[in-house]
């Protein structure tokens, strides 16, 4: 199984290639626009099971577009099966960015996806190419349209040092011992009164990032936090929001749950929980219910269950939060619906025929 999968993701980087390979052979985006358009970028949103990588695939191919990744799991290779990636078929026909390019031991913050994309973005449109931003990810999404305050990057050693304080584990310099998560919160009190008030006393990671932008920065989170944030600039920006009845949603869920665990997600996070046993994306739907799986604390039918009900909640969330993004044009439906793509390439079509007009979604 861990050989199949591994000719599974190396298929993926071939078909990745391949599809960038195509990219010479078709007319350019700066055809239809003109030289002297602001260019544009596309983003697709919306739940998970939602058909954006269909949406996305078919506007690719029709206006010369490139695919850019906005999910935090699908950056990782040798994760597959959980992460629904694109297929090895689906890389093959338009160029795909941003897909398996961190090892699982790396860790990638909203802000390492955003400075990344915004790259990959400026790449794309230089080359008269249209990108379209697909994914679930809201905070990777407004990490990369809105732009996040100017904090200091990582440091794994100081979060270490953290959460050893919060266990009081003999890594702790303060020796105290047990298990006391509102060490954090105290601390952080005494860093930065204002950021501690805003954070539960035992949200750790959010209590760990606090500290450590007051330890790196030597400036308080809160101050930091008032010094507003740098929004994407140079790309007008038509948001495509999915919107499918909620019925039908569900059991796409839960059948694309069920397909995952009859497909070998098991056996692929058993294989991955053995090489990299503390990896962030393997706490990630479907990986997490397939390890408690593994330790025995669950059966198939009930991982299954609990895998089903993880990703239904996960869509309501993902709703809530999309919701709130500004000037989104809802499609009712799925994006692999005819009458959906209909619209959405209308919708385009209209973008980019008024390029000369004003339009509140312009950032110069």
């Amino acid at each position: 199984m861990k050989t199949a999968k591994r000719d599974s993701a190396g298929e993926g980087a071939r078909a990745t290639q391949a599809g960038k390979d195509r990219v010479a052979q078709e007319p350019a985006l700066s055809e239809v626009e003109g030289p002297s358009a602001v260019p544009l970028l596309v983003v697709i949103l919306g739940p998970t099971g939602s058909g954006k990588t269909a949406l996305s695939l078919a506007l690719a191919e029709r206006f010369s577009g490139e695919i850019v990744n906005c999910d935090s799991v699908a950056l990782y290779r040798e994760v597959e099966i959980g992460a629904a990636k694109p297929t090895a078929a689906e890389r093959v026909r338009v160029p795909h960015h941003l897909f398996d390019i961190a090892s699982l031991d790396e860790a990638v913050t909203a802000g390492d996806y955003a400075r990344r994309a915004r790259a990959v973005l400026t790449e794309i449109s230089g080359r008269g190419r249209l990108p379209i931003v697909v994914g679930g990810t809201g905070l990777y999404l407004r990490a990369l349209l809105e732009g996040l305050f100017p904090g200091p990057p990582r440091s794994e050693e100081l979060r270490q040092r953290l959460r050893a304080r919060a266990k009081g584990t003999k890594d702790d310099s303060t020796k105290s011992g047990g298990d006391d998560p509102g060490r954090l919160h105290r601390l952080l009190r005494r860093l930065d009164p204002a950021a501690a008030a805003k954070i539960h006393a035992h949200d750790a990671p959010k209590l760990i990032r606090a500290i450590e932008v007051c330890l790196q920065s030597r400036q308080k989170m809160s101050e930091l936090w008032q010094r507003g944030r740098e929004p994407l600039a140079g790309f007008r920006i038509l948001r495509l929001g999915l919107d499918p009845e909620r019925n039908a949603l569900y059991a796409r869920i839960n059948e694309r749950a069920r397909r995952m665990f009859d497909s070998g997600l098991v056996e692929e996070t058993r294989a991955l929980l053995a090489r990299y046993p503390d990896a962030r994306p393997l706490q990630s739907l479907g990986y997490k219910q397939a390890g408690q799986l593994l330790r025995g604390e669950s059966d198939k039918k009930l991982a299954i269950w609990a895998t089903q009900q993880a990703h239904r909640n996960y869509a309501k969330r993902q709703m809530t939060w999309f919701r709130r993004e500004p000037e989104v044009h809802w499609l009712e439906g799925f994006g692999d619906e005819a009458a959906v793509q209909t619209q959405a390439i209308r919708l385009l079509e209209q973008v980019l025929t008024n390029r000369g007009q004003s339009s509140p979604s312009i950032r110069l």
